[in-house]
């Protein structure tokens, strides 16, 4: 029998994506693990991989279509001993019944089928997919059986139903509620009026068609300024110790090829600054307040399709030579779009550094649901009043706060940013 090759969920997020490239052409031979496509989804632009083994029967969705449904057949694959031949007429089949499956009433309730996923509520529908074979990624399994969780329990949101470590961060914490925000969002902006598109100047230009991540980018930021009531607290920090001490520390890991840059001891920071004022590491939701045992650092990365922020887990116990590799390395891919999901999902905070750029001092929008960002400036030569009281100069970095007020309040903010003045200005404590 003919197997249905489907548009997969690549992140919990993503309702549709570009079929971007095809690396297949049809009579082609797959087997479990060869890469088949590059998508486009509302985060990046992945690789997805085959899962079954067998001959590209027929090409249903040609490269470079947008709007592609995550769930709609992509392509045919005929398994092994079968007729490619008679494989390529059930797409017929499928596209006859695609109609009657479009027309849902209301786009609300297209979407409470993903807030339960997202939420890992099994369902019957989860169950009878999966049955008793559970697929998840070797990082969910390590998570699961260090906290205890049921996979079977959960409805993996990756590729194929796949768990992932965000489908367990949602179980562990228990903040099922947590999506309800993004729901009631979407309903008012179902009923909303389309915004009209702005009228282009008789000008010579040039047009660029939006990508699905600009577009999640706008949608975003915009909702995180509507929706997050933000605060903005912002201190002084002196740089010149952090600055010796990342050059003592360089001269010690030059042998074994690691080269600490300014921004890794500051996720360093942030990380032990969170650890040391809990009540900045946290989220909102409707009905709960989440307060974190560890911090996942979200780092702003640059890329040419738009800004992506892959985490640093356990930022906080982590040494700094393993901050450091893992940044070079998420950084590259991620601007190669070779991320997987679980590297730019989850996170506790997040930090943007500007600093390279020559900026001063910016404030940072917050990344939601994740309660504060850290926006960090460039460091640079500032008359300064030292220990004895003498006036002299320093090297002094402005760093701003942004934190959602609904779950930090501006006293504890302000605690967070003095623990963080203090770490940077002594950092041998973050070491200890």
């Amino acid at each position: 029998m003919p197997i249905e090759i489907k548009m997969p969920a690549l992140s919990p997020t993503m309702e549709e994506g570009t079929l971007a490239k095809w690396l297949v052409k049809e009579g082609d031979v797959v087997k479990s693990g060869d890469l088949m496509a590059e998508i486009e989804t509302d985060k990046a632009t992945m690789e997805f991989e085959a899962v079954d083994e067998g001959t590209i029967a027929k090409i249903v969705v040609p490269e470079g279509t947008d709007g592609v449904k995550v769930g709609a057949v992509i392509a045919v694959l005929a398994a092994d001993g079968e007729d490619a031949g008679e494989a390529e007429a059930a797409p017929a089949k499928s596209e006859a019944k695609a109609p009657e499956a479009k027309p849902e009433p209301a786009p609300a309730k297209a979407e409470e089928p993903k807030v339960e996923a997202q939420n890992a509520t099994p369902s019957a529908a989860a169950k009878s997919d999966h049955g008793t074979r559970v697929k998840a990624s070797p990082l969910a399994r390590r998570i699961a059986a260090e906290k205890g969780i049921d996979l079977a329990s959960l409805t993996g949101s990756g590729p194929n139903g796949r768990i992932v470590k965000a489908d367990l961060e949602g179980a562990k914490t228990g903040a099922a509620p947590a999506p309800a925000p993004t729901t009631a969002a979407a309903e008012t902006a179902a009923s909303a009026p389309a915004p009209r598109p702005a009228t282009v100047p008789d000008i010579p230009h040039e047009a660029t068609k939006l990508s699905n991540v600009r577009k999640t980018i706008a949608r975003r930021l915009t909702e995180s300024k509507q929706q997050v009531p933000h605060i903005y607290l912002t201190v002084d920090i002196r740089l010149d110790a952090l600055l010796k001490l990342r050059a003592d520390l360089n001269k010690g890991l030059e042998a074994r090829g690691v080269k600490l840059s300014v921004n890794d001891l500051m996720i360093k920071a942030l990380a032990a600054a969170l650890v040391q004022v809990p009540k900045c590491n946290a989220m909102y939701t409707p009905d709960q307040l989440i307060s974190f045992k560890r911090a996942d650092i979200s780092v702003a990365v640059s890329t040419p399709s738009g800004l992506i922020t892959p985490v640093i887990t356990e930022a906080d116990s982590a040494s700094l030579s393993s901050i450091s590799t893992r940044m070079k390395d998420l950084a590259a891919r991620a601007r190669d779009n070779k991320l997987k999901p679980e590297e730019y999902q989850g996170g506790t905070a997040s930090i943007s550094n500007m600093g390279m750029y020559g900026i001063k001092q910016f404030e940072a929008v917050i990344n939601p649901p994740q309660g504060m960002i850290l926006a960090v400036g460039a460091g640079e030569k500032r008359p300064w009043v030292m220990e004895d009281g003498t006036l002299g100069v320093a090297t002094i970095m402005s760093a701003t706060g942004s934190f959602d007020h609904r779950a930090i309040d501006g006293a504890d903010g302000a605690e967070l940013m003095q623990a963080l003045k203090t770490l940077v200005e002594s950092p041998l404590a973050m070491l200890a």
